[in-house]
């Protein structure tokens, strides 16, 4: 296994009583199946032998069995079983420290540190359980460091997420801005040539009425100027007339001085 010194087989046997003649055989069969690492044999032997006589030893062969099989959540409930219901200190070090590897292969090292500590306060300077437990603190310590980093780089791709999130945010209120702008103009410029004809036709109506008083005024302006020059034209004929008839009695007719 990596790193660590392998689980303690332990592959005990029931005592030889007459009830348990037939456990002592399917356990004695599930070791040797286990010494030939053919463990899926080794635990069909062991599950058989539980159904005769449940023991926390059988949970334990059991739980070693499934655990070379890679089953390590349930191998550590069967260490767990056998924690509970061993009736001496050996068995359950033996049990902490399986349970220890168990958390270890599934990388779950804190557990796996917490289990090996158990299993030395169960049997105190147990050098394999030592080692394994410095494994499983270097392990955790690494793991620990790698979901910091991560952690804070989440933590600054959700700055950048944000970020950009305000960004597109700001270009699409000025896209909406800039839109709304451009469809009021042409609203306004269709209004301008959309006029409604019965007002588009008043409006040319005053333009002509308006059209047509100036050139009114332009006339009558021209008939005042006529009567004026007319007037103008008579009082020198009534001149002229009256210096002939003046000439015909013989009066001297007065010069007009030449200026």
């Amino acid at each position: 296994m990596r790193w660590l010194i392998a689980i303690i087989p332990g592959l005990f046997l029931a005592q030889a009583t007459l009830s348990a003649q037939s456990v002592h055989r399917l356990l004695r069969e599930g070791n040797e199946a286990y010494k030939e690492e053919a463990y899926a044999g080794a635990e069909e032997a062991y599950r058989k032998s539980l159904e005769a006589n449940s023991t926390a030893r059988g949970h334990y062969n059991l739980g070693n069995a499934i655990y070379q099989q890679g089953r390590y959540d349930e191998a550590v409930r069967r260490y767990e079983h056998v924690i509970e219901n061993a009736d001496n200190t050996e068995v359950r070090a033996q049990a902490y420290h399986n349970m220890g590897n168990a958390h270890f292969e599934a990388q779950e090292y804190e557990k796996s540190v917490e289990a090996f500590k158990n299993a030395l306060r169960e049997r105190p300077g147990d050098r394999s359980t030592q080692y394994n437990l410095a494994q499983a603190q270097r392990q955790l310590k690494m793991q620990q460091q790698q979901q910091q980093q991560n952690d804070e780089q989440n933590e600054d791709q959700e700055k950048q997420d944000q970020q950009q999130q305000q960004q597109n945010n700001q270009q699409q209120n000025q896209d909406e801005q800039q839109q709304q702008n451009q469809q009021q103009q042409q609203e306004q410029q269709s209004e301008g040539e959309d006029q409604n004809p019965s007002e588009q036709q008043a409006s040319e109506q005053q333009q002509g009425e308006s059209d047509q008083q100036k050139n009114m005024e332009k006339r009558e302006l021209s008939e005042e100027e006529a009567r004026r020059l007319l007037r103008i034209i008579e009082e020198e004929e009534l001149q002229v007339l009256e210096k002939l008839r003046k000439a015909e009695k013989g009066q001297p007719v007065k010069k007009e001085k030449d200026w």
